[in-house]
């Protein structure tokens, strides 16, 4: 496969990913399902967008730039043929850098906020983190220390766990399209053959 036309398929794969994760981020505002009345309630780690910011914006701006990749102009440096092409291919690693980052940000967010598991109202009364080091995980008895949001736990754990999954898949592809621009940039794209009356290969 060119390097173009594999850039293009890793940014028809992350532009989905990257909705899904700011989808999930927007729904951990709502406990539960539903409108909290105090907005301090909620876990910390929600307010770090890790889904927005990480998995959202930082990551559909180099999904955009690798689905142009394959219909990027060969020749776009003065008539050279492989200037153009290479160029936007080195451009790509850079965004993917980028990308990965992102998707690296929401990935430990979302870990620790797994980890450390949903602010709540606790059984003496008081808004916190009742559980430590993950110990709600394996004993889901733990969970009523929750009484309020209704669900908050499963509703974090199981968006959270989105979050984490996704960003741990957009960080995998990132680092494909690294490998990728950078075989673009020295390698040139096969596309590219006899481009502008070149004869051989770019």
């Amino acid at each position: 496969m060119c390097t173009g036309a594999c850039a293009k398929c890793l940014g028809g794969t992350l532009i989905p990913l990257a909705v899904f994760g700011f989808l999930a981020n927007i729904l951990l505002f709502f406990p539960g399902g539903k409108v909290i009345d105090n907005n301090d309630h909620l876990s910390d780690e929600i307010w770090y967008f890790g889904g927005i910011l990480g998995s959202g914006v930082l990551m559909i701006i180099p999904a955009l730039l690798f689905l142009g990749l394959k219909n990027n102009d060969c020749c776009g440096c003065c008539g050279n043929e492989s200037c153009g092409k290479r160029f936007a291919m080195f451009t790509s690693t850079i965004f993917a850098v980028i990308g990965f980052l992102g998707a690296g940000y929401s990935f430990v967010i979302s870990a620790v906020s797994i980890n450390k598991g949903p602010k709540c109202l606790n059984d003496n009364s008081t808004w916190g983190y009742p559980f430590n080091d993950g110990d709600y995980l394996n004993d889901q008895d733990l969970w009523s220390k929750c009484q309020e949001p209704a669900d908050v736990v499963p509703w974090n754990l199981t968006l959270f766990s989105i979050l984490l999954v996704i960003g741990g898949i957009q960080m995998v592809l990132c680092a494909i399209q690294v490998v990728n621009g950078l075989l673009g940039t020295l390698c040139g794209d096969c596309q590219c053959c006899g481009c502008c009356g070149g004869d051989g290969p770019v």
